[in-house]
């Protein structure tokens, strides 16, 4: 069944301007991951840890999550392929065999290559009809070019079929609109310039684009200016604060969203999750540490605390 957006023209405007995010600026962000390369890191004592982990009486969670959530993504695929290596099993299917769970989801989350955890996350949403427009606009709007190319690639490959397909099965109206501009990948890169009087012309634009027929004047100017042109216009939110707010959301449930606390905090963990702690202190008045702790249960929990790693004073 194709999701149609089913919003009017205001409030659709607000869910461009949330999820539109500064995607090209993250890489400038870099230093404000919680989770960094691991200095001491010898992927040989990892490999035999999680072997113990895994081989001895009982399952050692603990040892799992330690190693996991202190190596970077990059570390975790150099770990996987020497456990291939070493014994002929597969790492992940070994640790999905031995968990069960969010902790296992979690877990699973954390070996797959960005790209193909990506992909897998859009295919969900699009073939979903609740979260079509959450979760594909924030993957498509907020992953770096780069990014962007190798999730579509990855799709493309896995599920033998373009994403632009299935947005356009899958999909209606200006929502369909909208993926579709995202996922071309089109926005411009910025060259040190700003053109201040494209930035006039577009905000004369936008504040004159009220009627249903002007909402390709939206998606046109929000998915193809660069970050910069769009901050001089004044109309778009920072990212750490769009993401600060879907786990806030996240966890305002009797029973939180698991699935997007981990993708949200595996995703950012390397790039600017430091900053998203800082705006979600800001917006709720008590820490993501305090907050997963109060809110989340069961084996996830101290994965997910990893991640997030400590308290806002």
């Amino acid at each position: 069944m194709s999701v149609a957006s089913g919003k009017t023209r205001s409030s659709l405007t607000q869910e461009i301007l949330s999820h539109l995010g500064l995607a090209s600026k993250t890489a400038a962000w870099g230093t404000l991951g919680t989770l960094r390369t691991f200095l001491s890191f010898s992927v040989d004592k990892d490999v035999q840890r999680l072997l113990r982990a895994i081989a001895g009486q009982g399952v050692d969670r603990g040892s799992i999550v330690d190693v996991l959530t202190n190596r970077s993504r990059e570390q975790r695929q150099l770990i996987s392929r020497a456990f291939q290596e070493r014994t002929q099993q597969d790492l992940l299917k070994s640790l999905q065999a031995a968990l069960s769970g969010n902790l296992e989801r979690t877990v699973m989350a954390l070996l797959q290559p960005a790209a193909l955890f990506d992909a897998q996350e859009l295919r969900t949403a699009l073939k979903n009809s609740g979260s079509a427009e959450d979760v594909a606009v924030e993957i498509l709007a907020t992953r770096s070019p780069a990014q962007l190319h190798e999730c579509l690639t990855v799709y493309k490959h896995n599920f033998q079929v373009e994403a632009e397909e299935d947005i356009r099965c899958e999909t209606s109206g200006i929502l369909q609109e909208l993926l579709l501009a995202l996922a071309m990948g089109a926005r411009e890169s910025y060259s040190g310039i700003i053109d201040y009087n494209l930035v006039e012309q577009d905000v004369q634009a936008l504040k004159q684009a009220e009627g249903p027929s002007t909402e390709g004047t939206w998606v046109l100017i929000f998915t193809q200016r660069n970050p910069e042109h769009l901050v001089r216009a004044s109309v778009i939110r920072n990212t750490p604060l769009y993401f600060a707010d879907k786990l806030h959301q996240a966890l305002q449930d009797i029973k939180p969203n698991y699935q997007v606390l981990m993708r949200i905090l595996i995703s950012r963990s390397e790039t600017d999750l430091l900053s998203i702690r800082a705006e979600f202190k800001k917006k709720s008045g008590k820490s993501l540490y305090s907050s997963l702790q109060e809110a989340v249960k069961g084996d996830c929990r101290s994965a997910l605390l990893a991640l997030c790693r400590a308290e806002d004073m």
